[in-house]
């Protein structure tokens, strides 16, 4: 098993790396929970795959469970989600000093995460990923939210989870298209802190030798965020560099109400235009952009996606990652190499045209 270690101030915790661990999940739980009652959230895609295991496990071991199951979708990051597990956990007379489990994709980790934060004024929670890309991104770092009709994760908070548990196995029940959706965030941190993970991306020819060196993968994707949370836990300055290609990215999902494009693929959109952007300007290596193409390509994801001015502005005017009239844009010196480059809005906008 990996293990790695994430100090926050006073909000440490585990990040465990294995195969086939569900099965063993109140052996993890019991290491960072006392209490006496568990709600499980999950989705109506992994609840028929792994929620039996995960409740046999913690059920054998004595805690009281709940299974909360919410529709697959980027569509359940809503307000309106968030106020049916509210409801649910206090029918189930969760207290502060009982637990909640995330147990699924992106979408679970940061809805699940969200209302663990803000019930009761917080019960603690453990994040149980089964995608890859909640496994190397979401999952870790403490970033919850839902979504508004202005934009992704308006409504959010700084929350930690106690641990992070990771079964590398349930990636062998993705579908190729939400395999390929998580691979655009592996790519992701290759690009903006490890050359050689890009490289090694660059040459793995098919699904067996991605799955060959997926343990490895997924370590290294956890140990760069790791590391960027610890520096800048509440995103003021250099955690910003995780965003690379999401200002674009969140535009396209808003656009086509995210249901065209998964969040990954509206990110590998968005990488492409950054990457372009950044030679545009004078800033990224020559041919940054064009290596940026060949590795989406390789990986199923799109490369372009219909984005007007209008709607880049609109993205642009509610980025978390503004301050008033300004925009932090992330780029690329090279790939391996990110900057965090600030332009006023309209400049942004009129270099973009």
């Amino acid at each position: 098993m990996n293990t790695l270690r994430v100090n926050t101030p006073g909000r440490e915790y585990n990040i465990y790396i294995d195969r086939g661990i569900l099965k063993d999940t109140a052996d993890f739980i019991k290491n960072v929970f006392s209490g006496e009652k568990i709600a499980v959230v999950t989705d109506t895609n992994v609840e028929p795959l792994y929620s039996g295991e995960v409740l046999k496990s913690l059920d054998k071991s004595g805690y009281k469970t709940k299974l909360i199951t919410v529709p697959a979708g980027e569509k359940s990051k809503s307000v309106d989600m968030l106020n049916m597990l509210y409801n649910d956990m206090l029918d189930f007379g969760l207290t502060r000093t009982d637990l909640i489990i995330a147990l699924g994709g992106g979408v679970v980790g940061d809805l699940t995460g969200y209302c663990a934060a803000s019930l009761l004024r917080g019960i603690p929670y453990v994040q149980m990923p089964t995608t890859l890309l909640a496994q190397v991104d979401s999952s870790v770092g403490g970033k919850v939210a839902v979504n508004l009709e202005k934009g992704k994760n308006l409504v959010g908070a700084f929350n930690q989870p106690k641990a992070v548990i990771i079964d590398v196995d349930c990636l062998k029940t993705l579908s190729r298209r939400i395999l390929c959706d998580g691979m655009a965030e592996v790519i992701k941190y290759g690009a903006i802190k490890d050359e050689n993970l890009f490289k090694l991306l660059e040459i793995i020819k098919n699904d067996q030798e991605l799955f060959a060196n997926i343990d490895k993968i997924i370590y290294n994707c956890c140990d760069i965020k790791r590391q960027v949370v610890e520096e800048d836990e509440f995103d003021t300055g250099g955690r910003m560099v995780l965003n690379f290609g999401h200002t674009f990215g969140h535009a396209i999902e808003k656009k086509f109400r995210y249901e065209k494009y998964t969040h990954g693929e509206a990110v590998a959109v968005g990488m492409r235009m950054a990457c372009e952007l950044g030679e545009r300007i004078g800033l990224t290596e020559q041919g940054t952009a064009a290596r940026m193409l060949n590795i989406l390509k390789q990986y199923d994801l799109p490369v372009s996606a219909e984005l007007s001015h209008a709607e880049l502005a609109e993205a642009v005017s509610v980025d978390k990652k503004g301050d008033g009239s300004h925009i932090n844009l992330i780029l690329l010196n090279k790939i391996g190499d990110v900057v965090i480059k600030k332009l006023k809005k309209q400049e942004f906008l009129d270099i973009t045209i």
